[in-house]
């Protein structure tokens, strides 16, 4: 499988010709569509896993990139323009790709790890279908796009601002459901903290859910009796119980320092607590993941005629696809400054992050 980093400026890229297509001339379907009407709209869609479009996380993320690439290009969302298809259970996956080929959307997103099966099985059944796989690789398909990132990169930068600001030394991780993808949250997160406070110590545990908020919660409130006085969570739906419990916290003990770290999208109004008439906040920061940004330009890729199919699209702080979040109103100077330094040494090449926790 070939391999691509592409960043915010692809368009610029793509425009100098450095990405060859591999799906014939612009505006037509891997695979020849010589009958479509030319004057057909391009059209795009995705399918959810069961965190559903407006999970506050990725799902989300992912339909914020499509809603901008459609209202970009003057689509209506429907059949005709951009759409989504919502997964109530792994059940559900095959029936909604099913339907958006039926519906003949011209590039089809599977949202999350979870669709990997359904996306290969179709993809074989419907080569003239391009597809794309957010958060997981499928090799061999030339029909498939795979969109990845550099989690553990974000992740370190939100670990060296927990490190500095815990009070207790003690830091926890609540992730969705364990595997790759949420263990290279939590190994970065683990590095960036001992990085800067090797003393720190770092509780991580998994929801083994992404959708379930009482089990985040649960697991919260665990964590923040222990001692914990800071969580980042990687758990989608299940991440909004950590939330949950941080704000009750705070609520019933207002000088307690109680904080979370968001995760794939700014999740700062997430954290908005009443504290006696007043609005509180225990968003520490977030680490963003720019999920919309690949989204899009992966269509415009395919709008283009230059679908990357059968290649693996990644983004890492310099592709500018992680970064912590614009809100930063609890952090000091001192913090922001040694954020700074570490995505610049992590730029440089001058920092090697663990992808993978440790044994």
């Amino acid at each position: 499988m070939k391999k691509r980093n592409f960043g915010l400026t692809l368009s610029l890229v793509l425009a100098a010709g450095t990405i060859l297509g591999a799906c014939g001339t612009s505006g037509n379907k891997q695979g020849g569509n010589e009958d479509k009407q030319e004057d057909k709209n391009f059209t795009v869609a995705m399918v959810t896993d069961e965190g559903g479009v407006d999970d506050k996380s990725f799902n989300q993320s992912a339909w914020e990139g499509l809603t901008a690439f459609g209202e970009e290009n003057n689509l209506k969302k429907g059949k005709e323009g951009y759409n989504y298809f919502e997964s109530k259970s792994e059940a559900d996956y095959a029936t909604n790709l099913n339907t958006a080929v039926r519906n003949d959307f011209d590039v089809i997103y599977g949202v999350g790890y979870k669709l990997q099966k359904a996306i290969e099985k179709i993809a074989d059944q419907r080569k003239d279908s391009q597809f794309a796989i957010v958060d997981e690789v499928i090799e061999n398909k030339d029909n498939v796009a795979s969109i990845m990132f550099k989690e553990h990169e974000g992740s370190f930068l939100v670990g060296v601002v927990a490190g500095l600001m815990t009070k207790s030394n003690k830091v926890g991780f609540v992730g969705g459901i364990e595997g790759d993808l949420i263990n290279k949250f939590a190994a970065g997160f683990e590095a960036g903290v001992k990085e800067v406070n090797p003393n720190a110590t770092v509780q991580i545990q998994f929801a083994g859910t992404f959708s379930d908020s009482a089990k985040g919660a649960s697991i919260a409130a665990t964590q923040y009796s222990s001692g914990v006085d800071i969580i980042y969570h990687a758990a989608g739906g299940a991440g909004l119980g950590v939330f949950t419990e941080a704000k009750n916290l705070k609520q019933k003990d207002p000088e307690r320092d109680v904080w979370v770290i968001g995760v794939d999208q700014d999740q700062h109004a997430e954290g908005d607590v009443k504290v006696d008439g007043e609005t509180k906040n225990v968003t520490l920061t977030s680490m963003v993941k720019r999920v919309d940004v690949a989204v899009k330009e992966v269509a415009n890729l395919a709008k283009e005629g230059k679908f990357p199919g059968g290649e693996l699209v990644e983004y890492g702080l310099e592709e500018d696809g992680v970064k912590i979040s614009d809100s930063q109103e609890h952090l000091t100077d001192e913090v922001l400054k040694a954020v700074k330094e570490y995505e610049t040494k992590i730029k440089n090449g001058e920092i090697d992050i663990p992808s993978t926790l440790k044994k």
